[in-house]
């Protein structure tokens, strides 16, 4: 909460324009009531399920963790020890939607980088699905292929260690090796595995063999840490000769290679490319197209296979073993295994009050602690709440649509106000959200619309990715940061404050930990709220990424002291002399060419969020009306017009000053009048062969005899085409002059 309204605080003082009565807490129980409301929907379409899934369990935080939290087998936090387990976790059924998902990308204004990532992200795969017998075993596996031609290719199989097939079909002579490695890829996270196997390819062989359902031959099966349990099938057919991957195991562990697509060097390389099939019976002298479509009908009719559909999408892991986040509304009987829902009558669920927030002694989540919170009596069944909470992507897959209708107490939101108000017109976010919450967000939102609660298939028509604002880090050679009140500058260079000693600096992601993080408080202070909305704006264009400089707001901050003195006497604080009450027209051509093509620039920025541009417009402005003798009000109310959403409190308090008793805010915006958009003057260039020269401001509708014989006394061209014939004038009109000599 004291974050909360520190925040509430900053966006005050920054003037930021929002409806505060919209404003929600998604940690609250009104809110999460609707948040646990939504999960029931999901269980009620059969969307959310209990399952035994591989997980990264922490022993120490007795928790499980992201990918993103492990590295080299601890967590990236504590050091702690990490290990996979099977645990059983509440899940999200988004494979059910991974179709919609991916088809439904293309009616989206979002980035092309980004709508790339979610198909990746996606995956989807068109294959087949094999059947491999274990040869001395009633045992079988299935694996799924993109390339069904190359099956005749097939030297070896590979299983997921953590596949439930393994210990039953090791050999006691390899029962000790498999062990080993079972244990080892244990405390590995899958983003170390996928690091480590593009570096370096580790297997164990199990001792058993399978049989190539094309041609019956016998193909080891090995176990490794590249093939994972939860994609696909968690088992491979190795083709070697036409997978990288399998190509530099089968080089490491000396594995057969066989060419079956021709066009390819195998002794070199991998030949992962389509092509004609060799070395595969029927499929001989196929295209790859030809040879898929053979195959998959051949295992059809065998009984062996069946062409398919996956999708690397897998079901989302919805549950935490910690005590922040939103109570499952669900309920456990002991005696009968039976899971039941909480009547929606009866939300929210509330987290109890807790005096220990980690988990117990033997493992279980946090508020397994709440003992009678636990307990439940119901329809006469003594039941127990479920423990897990759900994640931090919960409260934040819908609620957009709760600022829609933040008060209601019967509903999420109102179906007539999301029909007002929906979909989101323009969603501005971080890159970081690619595959994280806008894929989350989009599946909740679809299944709401599965049960008509929501009248689109999407929920963000158009996407903006932000860049980032970089600080500026100090460090010396030993690695100790400084604080920017620690640094002092000498010649350009920085050094610790009263030492020789040289410092480093380097443009990073600002973090309290490199100390190189910018208070905005601390700005507002010294500049103003203005001063530092106008820089972020100014800085560059809105997608980059880009390093804070003080300097710059000194700069944005001297714009508008020049701002102010345009209209303002700084003696008296009254209108400056300048400004008369005469018509707009009375205003000089150039004035009023100026102030109208500036209307249209900001305006047509702003819709384009090219907000560093407009505001490099408004200067031009300034700079100009600073050479004129008057200024009609109706040119000054313009420009504080078009200034107000980037420097709203100056605006609003040159407006009162230009004699308006209401907020600018209730004015119209200014339009351009077409009449005044084109400049009466033009810049030229003037070049020599195709080398620039010179430039040339001339009149707009001055001819081209009269701007070639100006072009040629130009400075810089006229002593360089000096006793030279000139063979030919290349001109096009309003941009260059080129002289042929």
């Amino acid at each position: 909460q004291e974050n909360i309204s520190n925040f509430r605080g900053q966006i005050k003082r920054l003037g930021l324009s929002y409806d505060w009565q919209r404003e929600i807490d998604t940690s609250k129980a009104d809110y999460y009531r609707w948040t646990q409301w939504i999960f029931l929907k999901l269980y009620d379409q059969g969307l959310a399920y209990l399952a035994e899934v591989p997980v990264n369990w922490c022993p120490a935080q007795g928790t499980v963790l992201a990918n993103e939290e492990v590295q080299d087998g601890r967590y990236v936090e504590t050091g702690d020890l990490v290990e996979r387990r099977m645990m059983r976790q509440w899940m999200l059924k988004i494979t059910a939607y991974a179709e919609r998902l991916l088809s439904d990308l293309d009616e989206l204004d979002w980035p092309a980088g980004i709508i790339e990532m979610q198909r990746q992200w996606i995956g989807k795969s068109i294959g087949a699905r094999v059947r491999f017998a274990i040869r001395d075993s009633q045992e079988s596996f299935e694996v799924f292929t993109t390339r069904p031609d190359t099956l005749f290719g097939a030297t070896f199989c590979v299983l997921a260690p953590e596949h439930p097939l393994v210990a039953g079909i090791t050999s006691e002579a390899q029962r000790a090796a498999v062990a080993e490695y079972v244990e080892r890829v244990k405390h590995v996270s899958d983003l170390d595995r996928e690091t480590a196997a593009a570096k370096e390819k580790t297997g164990v062989f199990t001792g058993a063999y399978a049989v190539n359902p094309a041609n019956g031959e016998p193909v080891p099966i090995w176990i490794a840490d590249y093939v994972k349990v939860d994609y696909g099938s968690g088992a491979i057919m190795a083709v070697p000769g036409h997978d990288e991957r399998d190509y530099e195991f089968a080089k490491a562990f000396g594995l057969p290679i066989i060419e079956v697509v021709a066009g390819g060097d195998i002794s070199q390389a991998a030949h992962a490319e389509e092509g004609v099939a060799v070395n595969s019976q029927f499929l001989d002298g196929l295209t790859t197209t030809e040879a898929k479509a053979k195959m998959i009908a051949w295992l059809e009719d065998q009984g062996l296979g069946q062409g398919e559909t996956t999708y690397k999408l897998r079901d989302w892991l919805f549950s935490r073993q910690r005590y922040w986040g939103e109570p499952f509304p669900i309920l456990h009987n002991a005696n009968t295994g039976e899971i039941l829902t909480v009547p929606a009558a009866d939300l929210p669920i509330t987290l109890p009050e807790l005096s220990e927030y980690k988990p117990t002694e033997d493992g279980q989540p946090p508020l397994a602690r709440a003992q009678e919170w636990m307990k439940v009596e119901l329809d006469g069944q003594s039941l127990l709440r479920e423990t897990n909470t759900m994640p931090q992507w919960a409260g934040s897959c819908w609620y957009y649509l709760r600022y829609m209708d933040p008060r209601n107490s019967e509903l999420p939101f109102d179906p007539e106000a999301e029909k007002y108000w929906g979909p989101v017109d323009l969603y501005v976010g971080g890159v970081e959200h690619a595959v994280l919450h806008l894929l989350y967000a989009r599946f909740w939102h679809k299944v709401l619309y599965d049960c008509a609660l929501v009248h689109t298939r999407e929920p963000f028509k158009k996407l903006f990715n932000q860049g980032m604002i970089l600080g500026i880090s100090h460090r010396d050679a030993n690695g100790r940061f400084y604080a920017p009140g620690e640094v002092e500058y000498r010649d350009g260079k920085p050094f610790a404050k009263g030492s020789d000693t040289p410092l480093s600096a380097r443009e990073e992601k600002m973090s309290k930990s490199r100390l190189n993080v910018v208070n905005p408080d601390d700005v507002i202070a010294e500049y103003g709220a203005d001063s530092l909305r106008l820089y972020e704006m100014f800085m560059g264009p809105l997608e980059a990424v880009k390093p804070w400089q003080t300097n710059g707001v000194k700069g944005v901050h001297g714009f508008l002291e020049r701002s102010w003195s345009l209209l303002i006497d700084t003696t008296t604080g009254a209108l400056s002399s300048v400004i008369s009450d005469a018509p707009e027209s009375s205003a000089t051509d150039e004035l009023r060419r100026e102030i109208n093509i500036t209307v249209h620039k900001v305006t047509a920025d702003i819709e384009n969020m090219r907000f560093n541009t407009a505001i490099a417009k408004m200067m031009e402005f300034v700079n100009l009306a600073k050479k004129q003798q008057a200024i009609p009000l109706a040119v000054a109310q313009k420009f504080v017009l078009v200034l107000s959403p980037f420097a709203p409190h100056i605006a609003e308090e040159l407006w009162r000053r230009l004699g308006h008793d209401s907020s600018l805010a209730y004015h119209p915006w200014p339009e351009a009048d077409e009449n005044w958009l084109e400049a009466d003057t033009v810049t030229m260039t003037v070049h020599i062969n195709g080398k620039r020269r010179a430039e040339l401001k001339v009149a707009r509708d001055l001819d081209r005899a009269a701007i070639e014989a100006a072009a040629q006394a130009a400075e810089g061209v006229a002593d360089k085409l000096a006793g030279q014939g000139i063979k030919k004038v290349i001109f096009v009109p309003g941009k260059l002059v080129n002289f042929i000599i």
